[in-house]
């Protein structure tokens, strides 16, 4: 067993302190990492705070990680050490289900392993990215390809892919209208990959206080959803709508954006439940659907992408110190527009 150095909440209430954890020794179908950057999602938040559910305390919390291939066992192919990789939301799954079978693990049928909080294949839960090192099967590893910034190449693993992989499945392109609601770590993501696959965009935010980097990220426009006439105005516009935002929202409202045959894609989690009149469904054959991160595959491909077409977040680096302080101003949606952790100061 290899001792790291981590940050980990010790109950649902309790700030996020300096610990230790184990990692497992290296097999030899896995890759050792030396991380570098480890991005803050909100997810990590709901997750600490027991927002989604029991977990077991105390956990390390983190599934946006990149660093430097260290070691890796007799039997890897996929990666050499010295390469630089990502991590993101899941390090395993059944391999064996129809989803899996089909190349979409993270729908794996009977629960991918998520890279914390969840039962490894050796029965412990598994610890996250705020820490020195992470041993990983060698399949769920990612290649970071060079023309990105390892700080910036953090937060492609959690939001990049979150937002990607809905966007490319219901063909966000040139001629398609996409809104996307909410203009945080996930909805300035949309925009960039949205704008740069060729759709028109339109940013739907509470207010207009971030109108400005809207448009600097691709969008063509930009509305304030607390002005009423937006809905009026809007009305059967949209042929896809990606809602990012993590809280309740009216859905009658945004629904009725909808043209004929759009759909409303939800990647933001609320931890309530969200009311739905059916009838605004049968209007315009509209669907309301959901999206949870991407494939092994289509996550490299979304890295490719963004390198392709020099996409990436806006960051702003913390130190280990400074997680909890973070944690506050993502509540607070004072950042613009994603943390992350510099990881070498948990050493």
């Amino acid at each position: 067993m290899l001792t790291v150095n981590s940050y980990a909440a010790a109950s649902a209430t309790d700030p996020l302190v300096a610990t230790t954890i184990e990692r497992r020794d290296v097999g030899p179908k896995d890759v050792l990492i030396e991380i570098a950057y480890s991005g803050i999602c909100h997810s990590d938040i709901h997750t600490v705070r027991g927002e989604w559910g029991d977990i077991q305390y105390p956990l390390t919390v983190g599934h946006e990680i990149v660093g430097v291939v260290t070691e890796i066992g007799s039997e890897v192919t996929l990666h050499t050490v010295g390469a630089r990789v990502g991590v993101g939301c899941m390090v395993n799954s059944c391999r064996e289900c129809v989803n899996c079978l089909a190349g979409e693990e993270q729908y794996c049928l009977k629960g991918n392993t998520g890279t914390y909080g969840s039962v490894d294949r050796d029965g412990t839960i598994t610890q996250g990215g705020y820490s020195t090192h992470i041993v990983v099967v060698e399949d769920f590893v990612l290649s970071v390809p060079e023309s990105i910034p390892y700080e910036a190449a953090a937060p492609l693993l959690c939001a990049g892919i979150t937002t990607y992989s809905p966007l490319a499945h219901w063909n966000a392109g040139p001629g398609t209208q996409v809104a996307v609601v909410g203009m945080g770590g996930l909805g300035h993501m949309a925009v960039k990959i949205a704008h740069a696959m060729g759709a028109e965009v339109t940013v739907l935010s509470q207010s207009l206080s971030k109108q400005e980097d809207g448009l600097r990220f691709g969008a063509d426009h930009y509305y304030a959803t607390s002005d009423a006439a937006t809905f009026t105005s809007l009305a059967n516009s949209f042929d896809l709508i990606i809602n990012t935002v993590s809280a309740k929202i009216d859905l009658h409202q945004y629904l009725s954006m909808l043209a004929l045959n759009g759909t409303m894609v939800n990647v933001g989690a609320p931890p309530e439940p969200l009311p739905l009149q059916v009838f605004t469904l049968f209007n315009n054959r509209r669907s309301f659907a959901g999206s949870g991160i991407g494939s092994i595959r289509e996550t490299q491909e979304m890295l490719d992408f963004c390198a392709e077409h020099n996409i990436a977040p806006e960051v702003e680096i913390v130190s280990a110190d400074g997680i909890n302080a973070a944690y506050e101003r993502v509540l607070a949606s004072d950042v613009r527009y994603r943390f992350v952790i510099d990881a070498a100061t948990f050493r």
